[in-house]
This record gives structure tokens, C-alpha cells and sequence, in this order.
């Protein structure tokens, strides 16, 4: 077997390092150049963090998990990479790798995330699966999470129309299809369109991944359609995430009586566009990256990302104890973080954020979002 580029192989390696997010992951990369010098400079970085050892996979380990990967027929994209997917890059907390198995042309298609509950009736399932048939006829490419419910209603719709595309984002390894019963739809989804993860092989479910898989799916869509979320459902997370990064966010009205559409009725409520057919969605749908939103979605991701030099010892100091301080293990938003200590500069916060990370303090989440990380603190 061809001996994977080695610049692939420290690419895998830095996203697979502890303590490094993605957006440390995308910041370290601005500071050295490429993924070989941040790894040289990890273990001196690490220290001055406070962590005395950090956890980096070894070059044989990951020329294992590619060869493995390869093995399975999947291929790895990487933040930067030509074929990569636009809008997904535009995220502040893109993927640094992804793993995909199919046709990665599919991530790049004109999508619209279709996400619901588990639990979905079954009048739900079929506004679903008609909703995402009529789009996919109209060359739409259908994104959805491969749960039970909407999302494998969704995902049949598609795959049953002739030329039908439809992506799964995936929160476990290509090697464990999650639920069991959907092994055989990843199957077919792979053959007719993709199935993308971020996870490496071997990823069971946890809970702490599905909102980085729900990043994901929002991250490859022009718009996401609700369709019967509970109050406390991910896929309102999922609408959460599509609306920070300036994609449309649909909601199909559901029975007042129905605790099942309490959450899709509420984004209504807050603005969603009240969706009955696929014609309500193609209307207000984007054209493609280069739309007014994404252009400010740009911008911002710009300011977030750049590369400036950190703050001073004393000043680092003072907003990592700062930081400390208010921080808790519920996520919080780095912009409230920016305006309730009122840091001199939105670079030193995450310059200092970054350091914590490395430290292993805090942990970055998708949504611009850190939290601490239990038992730790000042």
C-alpha cells in the first residue's frame, strides 16, 4: 500500500492531539505554518500552559489509522485541502479532518439540512420524507444525522429518487454504524451519496459527540428544516448552530398538543420560517457561499482566527484568572466571555483560551463555546 504524505500524516496527528480543538487547531497553524513545526512546538507550548505532558499520537500509529481507514474505502479531507467543503470551512470550528466514505463531491452539493426527533410520529416521518424527496428531485442534496426518525425518513426519501443525493454526519467511527439497525443505510448512503465523520475508527457513541455532529451537518448546508423537535431536542441544536453560521433555518408547525413539536413550534415563534413544502424551503434558500450572510459570517470567522501576538505575561495572567473565575462546565459563549470581563482585545482572550486548552482546563465546543473542564480551576 502507497505510505501516506507525510504532511496528511501531521495534519491527523495535531487533530488527534489532546487539548487541541479545532479552533486551537486552526490558530496554532497561523502561528508556526504547518502541522509539522506545531508539533515540534507542542510539548514547549504544553509546558508553559501548565500541562507537564501532552498526548500525541505517534507518525506509526496514524499511518495505522489511515491504512486502516483506506482499508474500510474511506478517505481523509483536511481543513485547507482543495476538495474540502466550503461552507463547512466557513465555521469557526471547522473540522480540522474529516473521514468519509463516498463520493466527497456530495459534501460540496447544495444542501439542505432535514433533522428531527427519534421519536418522530408518524405523520412527522412522512412531512420528512416528502419534504426531502421534492427537494432531492430538485437536485438538493439531503443532510441529516442517520438517527431513528426524521433523519432516517429524510435519508430514505432521498435515496429513493432517481439521482437522489443524501449525506450522513455521524458522530461514531465509519466502523460502528450508529444506531446497529442503520448499518445497512450507511451502506446505501455511501454508495449514493456520503457518509462523513470526524471521529477515527473504533468511536462508539457518547453523548459529547452528537453536537459536533450536529456542527456538521449545519456546517454543509445552506438551510436546516426542523421537523417535530421536542424542547430539549439536538436538532434545535442543530438550528442553534445553523443560525450562528448565517444558514436559513426552517421549521414545519406541528399539534400544540404534541410535546414532540413544542421545540420546532417555538423556532417558529423566534423566527424560523414556517415550512409546509419543499417550495417554502427552495424559495428562501441561498444561492451558494458567496450570499450577503456568508460574506459576514467571513468576516467574523477572520477576526476570530487571526493571528496576532499574545498578550503580555501580566496581562495573560490577569485574563486567564479572569477566565477561571467565571468559567463553569455548562458551555459558554466567547463573545459573553469578551464582553462581561471587558478584555482589552477579542485576540488575547482567545490567545489566553488557547493557552488554557493546551493546559487541558478548558475544552473548545462547537458554537464558539468553552467550558472547564471538570476538576479543574485556578
Amino acid at each position: 500500500m502507497t505510505k501516506a504524505p507525510s504532511g496528511l500524516v501531521d495534519r491527523i496527528r495535531l487533530a488527534r492531539t489532546e487539548g487541541v480543538g479545532p479552533i486551537g487547531y486552526a490558530r496554532l497553524l497561523g502561528r508556526f505554518g504547518n502541522a509539522a513545526a506545531v508539533l515540534e512546538a507542542l510539548p514547549g507550548l504544553a509546558r508553559t500552559a501548565g500541562r507537564a505532558r501532552l498526548s500525541i499520537p505517534s507518525r506509526a500509529a496514524t499511518e495505522d489509522e489511515i491504512a486502516a481507514t483506506v482499508k474500510r474505502g474511506g478517505q481523509f479531507l483536511t481543513l485547507g485541502d482543495p476538495d474540502y467543503p466550503a461552507l463547512l470551512a466557513l465555521l469557526p470550528d471547522a473540522p480540522p479532518v474529516l473521514v468519509v466514505l463516498g463520493d466527497i463531491r456530495h459534501l460540496s452539493g447544495r444542501s439542505v439540512g432535514v433533522v428531527g426527533g427519534r421519536n418522530a410520529s408518524l405523520n412527522g416521518q412522512h412531512i420528512a420524507a416528502s419534504l426531502s424527496a421534492d427537494l432531492a428531485s430538485q437536485g438538493v442534496t439531503i443532510v441529516s444525522g442517520m438517527a431513528r426518525g426524521i433523519d432516517g425518513a429524510a435519508h430514505e426519501a432521498a435515496l429513493g429518487k432517481a439521482g437522489g443525493v443524501t449525506v450522513a454526519a455521524v458522530a461514531t467511527g465509519i466502523d460502528r454504524p450508529y444506531p446497529p439497525q442503520h448499518e445497512d443505510l450507511q451502506a446505501r448512503i455511501a454508495a449514493q451519496g456520503a457518509v462523513v465523520t470526524e471521529a477515527p475508527l473504533g468511536t462508539e457513541p457518547q453523548a459529547r459527540h452528537f453536537p459536533r455532529r450536529n456542527r456538521i451537518i449545519a456546517g454543509l448546508s445552506l438551510g436546516v428544516v426542523v421537523v417535530e423537535a421536542a424542547r430539549q431536542s439536538g436538532s434545535l441544536i442543530t438550528a442553534r448552530l445553523a443560525l450562528e453560521a448565517g444558514r436559513e433555518v426552517f421549521a414545519v408547525p406541528g399539534s400544540p398538543l404534541d410535546p414532540r413539536s413544542q421545540g420546532s413550534n417555538d423556532l417558529i415563534r423566534r423566527g424560523a420560517m414556517l415550512t409546509e413544502t419543499a417550495e417554502d424551503v427552495l424559495g428562501a434558500l441561498p444561492q451558494g457561499p458567496d450570499d450577503f450572510s456568508f460574506s459576514q459570517a467571513r468576516t467574523i470567522i477572520a477576526e476570530t482566527l487571526r493571528e496576532e501576538p499574545p498578550p503580555p505575561p501580566a496581562e495573560a495572567g490577569k485574563i486567564r484568572s479572569a477566565l477561571l473565575a467565571v468559567l463553569g462546565p455548562a458551555p459558554t459563549s466567547v463573545d459573553d466571555l469578551l464582553r462581561h470581563c471587558q478584555f482589552t482585545t477579542r485576540a488575547a482572550l482567545v490567545a489566553t483560551l488557547l493557552d488554557l486548552e493546551l493546559g487541558g482546563f478548558v475544552e473548545s465546543l462547537p458554537g464558539n463555546r468553552v467550558a472547564l473542564i471538570a476538576n479543574q480551576g485556578g
